[in-house]
């Protein structure tokens, strides 16, 4: 056989160490590509914050440029018409003067007209003053060249005796003009007089406007892109920079994730309000599907009372049994938190009725088993002494032994059967009799016992006749014998009566009113829901319960249902 030298292992060693090695760096950069594609595609796809500080920089942008734009429009329309009242008032006032009509009916008048037209354009700021004669010839004109020239422009109006004003091209170009007629003493026109404005001087003058303008829209548009970002770094908070998209796809999760879960979800905010009840939640709590809830303080909602004393408490709970109507619930209840902060409380709520009852059922089965195999041990012990007995010739003692338990077993069994017709029932019976006996206790039935049909639902008269008698064995456990425990179930006066006694230490009077309450109990370990079971079973069915003292000194449990009407 070949044998492996120290140095060949190391060297395998060292190669199988080298391959992990590379695999585990491989996968390293596996993850961090992974990684950073992710990252790639969360920096395309732009949060809402982000999108919604776009959407108002645009439209915070394109209202201030509107709003300057129109501005502007309004101020030269504004110009224009303080221009056009402007050489209005000029015109008349220069037609109206007496110097101005004196002139126009000398030799020369523009040797008069010319210097008085320049010294009243420069005090007005006008373009130009012209003095004309009816025949459009001019006496007077900025540019002295130009005198004596046919004046350009619209003056029919004017020479119709009516002042007015208009926009033409002339000599000095596009203008805003008032042409006046002037009278003499007989009423007659004998010049006309058109002052001006360029367009071009009041453009200048808008111009002279825009600092202003520009003053009031920047810190304007300033102060909206400031709210703006404000705004949506508020919302990248809130949403936590997430996009439409990721909300969106959250969103249906979470619908989808609340309305199929197989669990009741009670959220509360601080405030103790309702913010979120799930389907299955509204159906454990027996709340109507369209009923609304939403925002409504818990103590406004009809609930459960255990449910209501838990949410309305907020403590922590955890695998707590809440009993809701006729239903045994598993209760969780936590404080929810986000980085600290309290969001509220969550109450999640699981429907342990169906397992209650099979657990109870096993229960039974078990204690029947034990008490069963016990039995085979007494039964294997009697039949080696039987058998021994029948070897020394001692026939009729083995029969009589071998006889005996039987004839006993057997008339419990006949007794039972004959008087409880309910099959259900009456394995209850016998196999609580078998528990009994296993622990020690006599199970009597009652003599009088007797009931043909069940006239409730079975689980409901399982419910309450298992649950006293297994109450009745733990009151009787631990005391010195005889221990007994009697039970009676029959239909009198249209009423199903179910009668236990034991003979235990008895329960006080004071004591009753909280035995029926969920969590109760005599055990130092245990759930209490028994007799909190039995409660809701005779509180759904209209009946009543009693619990005095026993002829055995112990207590007597008396749980009386109708039997005529459906339950409630």
């Amino acid at each position: 056989m070949n044998r492996v030298s120290p140095v060949d292992s190391l060297a395998v060693i060292l190669f199988t160490a080298n391959a992990a090695a590379a695999a585990a760096a491989a996968a390293a950069r596996q993850r961090q590509r992974r990684d950073e594609e992710v990252v790639k595609v969360a920096r395309r796809q732009w949060s809402i914050a982000g999108q919604l500080f776009a959407l108002q920089a645009m439209v915070v942008t394109l209202l201030v440029l509107a709003g300057a734009t129109g501005a502007v429009w309004l101020a030269r329309v504004d110009s224009h018409q303080a221009a056009q009242e402007e050489v209005l008032a000029v015109a008349q006032t220069v037609a109206g003067s007496p110097d101005v009509r004196a002139a126009l009916t000398t030799a020369d008048p523009a040797s008069i007209l010319q210097p008085y037209a320049e010294s009243t354009r420069k005090a007005t700021g006008t373009d130009f003053v012209v003095v004309m004669a009816p025949d459009r010839t001019r006496f007077s004109h900025p540019t002295r060249d130009r005198i004596g020239e046919p004046f350009v422009g619209e003056i029919g109006p004017a020479l119709a005796g009516r002042a007015f004003t208009t926009t033409n091209v002339g000599t000095l170009g596009e203008s805003v003009r008032a042409v006046v007629p002037v009278y003499d003493e007989q009423k007659r026109i004998v010049g006309l007089v058109s002052v001006g404005i360029t367009t071009r001087a009041i453009n200048r003058k808008l111009l002279r406007q825009l600092p202003v303008l520009l003053g009031v829209a920047t810190p304007a548009l300033a102060l909206a892109a400031t709210g703006s970002w404000l705004l949506s770094r508020r919302l990248r908070r809130q949403t936590h920079g997430l996009g439409p998209a990721q909300m969106t796809r959250m969103y249906e999760y979470y619908d989808a994730v609340l309305h199929s879960v197989r669990e009741g979800l009670v959220v509360l905010t601080t405030d103790r309000r309702v913010a979120l009840i799930n389907d299955e939640g509204r159906r454990l709590l027996g709340l109507d599907a369209d009923e609304p809830v939403t925002d409504r303080p818990v103590a406004g909602i009809d609930l459960p009372p255990a449910v209501a004393e838990l949410l309305g408490a907020g403590r922590d709970a955890l695998d707590e049994p809440t009993l809701a109507g006729d239903r045994v619930l598993v209760a969780n209840q936590r404080t929810a938190s986000f980085e600290g902060a309290p969001l509220g409380t969550v109450l999640t709520l699981r429907d342990q009725t169906e397992l209650r009852t099979l657990a109870s059922e096993l229960d039974s089965v078990r204690a029947l088993t034990e008490a069963l195999q016990a039995q085979t041990h007494e039964s294997a012990n009697r039949l080696h002494t039987v058998l021994t007995l029948v070897e020394l010739g001692r026939a009729d003692e083995a029969v009589r032994l071998g006889t005996r338990d039987l004839a006993l077993a057997q008339q419990l069994t006949d007794r039972v059967v004959d008087a409880v017709t309910e099959p259900a029932l009456a394995a209850l019976l016998l196999g609580k009799s078998a528990q009994a006996g296993e622990r020690g206790v006599d199970l009597v039935i009652e003599p009088d016992c007797r009931l043909d049909d069940s006239p409730l639902p079975t689980n409901d008269l399982l419910t309450v006749v298992g649950n006293l008698i297994d109450n009745a064995l733990e009151a009787v456990a631990g005391t010195p014998p005889p221990r007994t425990v009697r039970v009676f179930v029959g239909a009198l006066d249209d009423e199903l009566v179910v009668r236990v006694a034991d003979s235990g230490p008895g329960l006080a009077a004071d004591r009753v009113a909280d035995a029926f309450r969920r969590g109760w109990s005599t055990k130092s370990t245990g759930r209490g829901l028994g007799l909190a079971l039995i409660g809701q079973v005779v509180r759904r069915h209209g009946g009543r319960y009693e619990v005095t003292r026993s002829a055995d000194g112990g207590s007597l449990f008396t749980v009386h249902l109708p039997v005529g009407g459906a339950p409630r």
